[in-house]
């Protein structure tokens, strides 16, 4: 026979385990069979507690009724591997300059280890993760990305952005008991692979299932107010307005205009929150204030 002492401390902490389940209920209703697509990187990939509440948190989501779909990055495991081989690496407006040789390198990184190293955490958890990449099915159609150098179109090698989705292959596994894990390699009409920055992966593919949620796990809280402040919900028309009096400054625009253009094209909510956070998926989807900034119409 086994004892727990069930003092008033420990009904106390049961209580409101129950209470957080509770909370949780009426987002678990309404996000029911919809589909979440979680763009995945930064220091939520690098830290080994946060990997572990990241992968946990997909697989529950998948568990309870939801259909995430996980969209990741691996910039750092790119750049190690480029310096093992031996091949320069530099950035232009933050995209990787990517040659022949360079992104024969990310596609061997994203699609052979990063996307199956997650794979194998979900799996590891209890879920039922697929790896994907652009090449698969023509998942990810798309073109060369030129970029612009003071005011000069400028050619940056094999970086692409996506021209087209094939979401059949991600509605098949996500519609059954599976998690699609999608590594941002894509491929245009000759049949060249791509490397493609994995924000602009996530939000061409939440746009192109219209999902319910997009979600950015970043290493910052959200969007801060001048007096850095966390704003917790942004409407769609209150943007323009937010870069034009500075509220909304640096690395965190092209960010915003592309959660702006997600909403445009048929996706609900993006949420940006931060990814360092423990359990920051559940706690943002599944709590009344969320941890994060949301974007809505």
């Amino acid at each position: 026979m086994e004892f727990v002492e069930r003092n008033e401390a420990y009904l106390e902490t049961l209580i409101k385990k129950a209470n957080t389940l509770t909370e949780a209920l009426p987002y678990i209703r309404k996000l029911n069979k919809k589909r979440i697509v979680i763009k995945y990187g930064g220091n939520a990939m690098l830290n080994d507690e946060i990997k572990k509440s990241v992968i946990q948190d997909i697989t529950l989501l998948k568990f309870i009724g939801l259909n995430p779909i996980v969209v990741h990055g691996g910039g750092p495991d790119i750049s190690n591997a480029l310096k093992i081989h031996n091949i320069h690496s530099e950035f232009i407006n933050g995209l990787r300059v990517t040659d022949k040789e360079a992104v024969g390198v990310a596609q061997m990184v994203l699609v052979g280890k990063t996307n199956k190293e997650i794979v194998s955490l979900l799996n590891h958890e209890g879920g039922k993760a697929i790896g994907l990449c652009g090449i698969d099915g023509n998942l990810l159609k798309c073109k060369k990305l030129y970029t612009n150098v003071d005011g000069k179109k400028t050619d940056i090698g094999y970086v692409g952005e996506v021209t087209e989705v094939n979401t059949k292959i991600i509605e098949m596994l996500n519609d059954d008991e599976y998690i699609p894990v999608i590594a941002p390699i894509g491929v245009d009409n000759e049949g060249n692979s791509y490397n493609i920055n994995a924000d602009s992966v996530a939000e061409a593919v939440a746009e192109a299932l219209h999902a319910e949620k997009l979600m950015y796990l970043t290493d910052v809280e959200g969007v801060k107010n001048t007096d850095g402040e966390l704003i917790y919900k942004i409407h769609l028309g209150e943007i323009d307005g937010m870069i034009e009096d500075g509220t909304i400054t640096g690395g965190m625009i092209p960010k915003i205009k592309g959660c702006k253009k997600a909403i445009q094209n048929g996706v609900e909510k993006v949420h940006i929150i931060d990814g360092r956070l423990v359990h920051s998926i559940l706690l943002e989807i599944f709590t009344d204030t969320g941890i994060g900034t949301m974007i809505t119409k």
